[in-house]
């Protein structure tokens, strides 16, 4: 009979377990939701306000939670911009970051990251995140050098690295001053962002096609094959 009895037990305490770690991933998930919802609204304050000017009770508002929520998940206006900048563009960055397959020339390279910028940088609300780092980082060093580490001293790393391979398959000139200056290659990228918020509704353009004209000053106006 102590045997028979168990068996119920040890099944009973399985039920238990399973109802325990069901409670707990949908307590996660409703975890992770807050805090997708404070991002997405932190964004959207910021890009209204400005950095200085958002409050975080008008974030709280915006995505529906308590302000002491917030404080659950951020420490300060600081954190929750630097986790917008984590969570945004820092994947996108280990993108950028990644080894080139060796038969592929350095411009079909290059024309695939322009089409991953176009696409999830300049045609999504990252280019937000970009555009708030411009206004508000003279004014917010410690946002402004967390941002060139995190992300600008990444990417200039990463097309130094290009540049060389392009240099040492004779792509383009060893003499080239785009090893000193990578800044060079994402600068259309970034004066399309500029000209977006300011002038775009005057005079739009198409930032695929400026910076393949780019390339064409760097390798010549002939697309690799």
């Amino acid at each position: 009979m102590a045997k028979t009895n168990q068996i119920p037990a040890k099944a009973e305490t399985a039920k238990d377990d399973a109802s325990s770690a069901a409670r707990s991933d949908a307590r996660a998930r409703k975890a992770a939701a807050r805090r997708e919802a404070i991002l997405s609204a932190a964004l959207d304050e910021f890009s209204a306000r400005g950095f200085t000017a958002a409050r975080l009770e008008d974030v709280a508002a915006r995505a529906d939670v308590a302000k002491g929520t917030i404080y659950l998940h951020f420490a300060d206006k600081e954190a929750l911009f630097q986790e917008i900048v984590r969570t945004m563009i820092v994947p996108v960055i280990a993108v950028v970051e990644l080894k080139p397959p060796p038969e592929v020339p350095t411009r079909v390279v290059l024309e695939g990251l322009i089409e991953i910028f176009v696409r999830e940088v300049y045609g999504s609300r990252r280019r937000d995140v970009i555009r708030l780092m411009m206004t508000e980082g003279p004014r917010f060093p410690a946002l402004a050098e967390f941002y060139y580490r995190n992300v600008i001293e990444r990417a200039l790393g990463a097309m130094r690295g290009l540049l060389q391979r392009a240099v040492t398959r004779g792509e383009i000139s060893p003499d080239t001053p785009l090893l000193k200056f990578p800044q060079l290659i994402v600068t259309p990228g970034l004066f399309a962002i500029i000209w977006s918020g300011l002038f775009d509704r005057f005079d739009p353009v198409d930032v695929r096609a400026l910076m393949r004209a780019q390339l064409d000053f760097i390798f010549g106006k002939e697309r690799a094959p």
